[in-house]
């Protein structure tokens, strides 16, 4: 089987005989259903393979679809005349670059249209032109196809003023077509976030956005139908390699990179990206995160003092998920958006929505990655500290691995530290996430709620941490409130640490442990 990783023309994967999971039934059913489409789906999930089918179909190219399920659907095969944009392919570290990938677009269809408006400065008056042009000189409406529309927005997060003269420049590019609406047969945005209506999109509001739509939901990604039905050979072999049973490989399959879920009642998609790398290298890796580093996602979560405990579980309405701002004050909206976070559930009574990690793959990767966000340890040095951590939690070693964590908190700078508790208590989240015990930051119980608790098969460490208090009075609560009472029916040794941080040292100042033997 040929996996067609970083193939993203139809043509090329249908021609070379790549193995495509047909979405042709979508295909037909977005382009009998209107005009104005916009859809938004991850990095890497199929986006730019989706336009390229779209264009390939609009252009009437009836022989690449042979075999696939629009070649039953589709009678007419009409060609129309295709402008097809890609905004993937620069950094637009300023506005110029921008600009520059707009122009070489216009000039290259003003040379096979014979647009007039080629001398005017305005690109919205040019692509009018052009789309007008093409009308006249074929005969039919256009086809506009705009693939990672918002990647200049999203590479300008943080800057405020560059975001700016993007919006307005896409804003006025991106109103044309409603101008044109005569001239058009189908308009397709797709990006990985939405920007609000209000930012880009003021001039063009009939947009129908199928992101959330479950009619939409598995029309990029794979779905576990799917997985077995055109990948059982390959993950037979999977399992082999790595000394499984095939049963064993889809669970970790799905454990590691299932889980995406588009609207309240989808069913689950597969990253398409790591499913196919892990299928040709027969490695389990953590391949669709590694191309990628999220870094204006975790700037935004200290920009904001984000409690890190609140990504797992996290309540929001569609309004919230729906799209975002150009100044951004909630960095959920583009966590979801980005894929880091997707729809676990939903309360239809409350119309509220509760998102989490979708997968193995995403949680781990990404918490990893804050570690030296949060701290002055490298991603390099990091799997090693933990190391470290692993061995002395295991061991019973509550002080050694106190004392590791105060010389971790010792050399955080300065900058990197908003509010103390809060900082603590998400540098404590991360390194036992990352530990791969469970953890819960915040464990409710009857009589209160638990700062952190870390389970072993041996031990249960209950912590609560004080700031400039004393860590007597830490470990009072935890007796007080009775935080221990749920663990110490079992047969693993329960132990209260009752720790105190200092203001004016900014680190752990002392702590005292309490231990109950079962």
């Amino acid at each position: 089987m040929k996996y067609p990783i970083g193939i993203q023309q139809f043509e090329k994967l249908r021609e070379e005989g790549w193995v495509y999971i047909d979405k042709t039934a979508h295909i037909h059913r977005i382009a009998s259903k209107g005009t104005y489409f916009f859809l938004s789906r991850p990095r890497r999930f199929g986006k730019s393979l989706l336009m390229s089918t779209l264009e390939a179909y609009f252009k009437g190219k009836r022989h690449l679809f042979e075999g696939l399920a629009i070649e039953k659907l589709e009678k007419d095969w009409i060609e129309y005349p295709v402008l097809h944009i890609d905004l993937n392919a620069e950094r637009y570290a300023k506005a110029e670059e921008l600009s520059n990938i707009i122009d070489t677009y216009l000039r290259e269809w003003e040379k096979i249209y014979g647009s007039d408006e080629s001398n005017n400065e305005s690109f919205s008056r040019r692509f009018l032109g052009v789309i007008k042009s093409a009308k006249e000189k074929t005969g039919r409406n256009v086809v506009v196809l705009i693939d990672e529309y918002d990647k200049p927005m999203l590479q300008a997060i943080g800057n405020e003023e560059l975001q700016i003269q993007f919006r307005n420049m896409l804003k006025a590019f991106y109103g044309t077509l409603k101008s044109a609406d005569g001239y058009l047969r189908f308009v397709l945005l797709t990006g990985v976030t939405k920007f609000s209506k209000i930012s880009v999109f003021s001039d063009l509001n009939n947009l129908n956005d199928i992101s959330m739509d479950a009619e939409y939901s598995d029309i990029c990604g794979i779905t576990e139908e799917e997985l077995h039905e055109v990948f059982d050979d390959e993950v037979a072999m999977l399992a082999e390699n790595n000394k499984q049973t095939k049963e064993e490989a889809y669970q970790e399959l799905k454990r590691r990179y299932d889980g995406y879920h588009f609207s309240e009642d989808s069913k689950g998609m597969y990253n398409p990206f790591s499913i196919l790398n892990t299928l040709l290298k027969k490695v389990y890796r953590n391949y669709w995160f590694s191309t990628g580093t999220p870094t204006y996602l975790v700037e935004l979560l200290k920009r904001f003092d984000f409690d890190l405990q609140d990504l797992s579980g996290y309540e929001t309405t569609a309004d919230a998920l729906d799209s975002i701002q150009i100044r951004v004050d909630n960095p959920i909206p583009v966590l979801y958006q980005s894929g880091y976070l997707t729809i676990s559930s939903y309360d239809d009574d409350l119309g509220l929505y509760t998102l989490d990690f979708p997968n193995e793959e995403v949680e781990e990767s990404f918490i990893r990655f804050l570690i030296p966000m949060y701290s002055p340890i490298s991603e390099t040095e990091s799997p090693a500290f933990v190391g470290k951590f692993v061995r002395e939690v295991r061991a019973g070693k509550v002080d050694d691995f106190m004392k590791r964590l105060q010389s971790l908190m010792a050399d955080t700078p300065y900058e990197i530290i908003k509010d103390l508790e809060n900082h603590y208590q998400n540098v404590m989240f991360i390194l036992t996430k990352l530990m791969g015990f469970y953890v819960q930051a915040e464990y409710k119980t009857s009589y209160g709620r638990i700062d952190l608790l870390i389970a072993t098969d041996k031990y249960v460490y209950v912590i609560e941490i004080k700031i400039d208090s004393t860590p007597e009075e830490a470990l009072r609560q935890i007796n007080d409130k009775e935080y221990s009472l749920p663990f110490t029916a079992g047969a693993r040794e329960v132990i209260k640490i009752g720790a105190n941080v200092s203001r004016e040292k900014r680190n752990l100042e002392s702590w005292i442990v309490e231990r109950i033997e079962n």
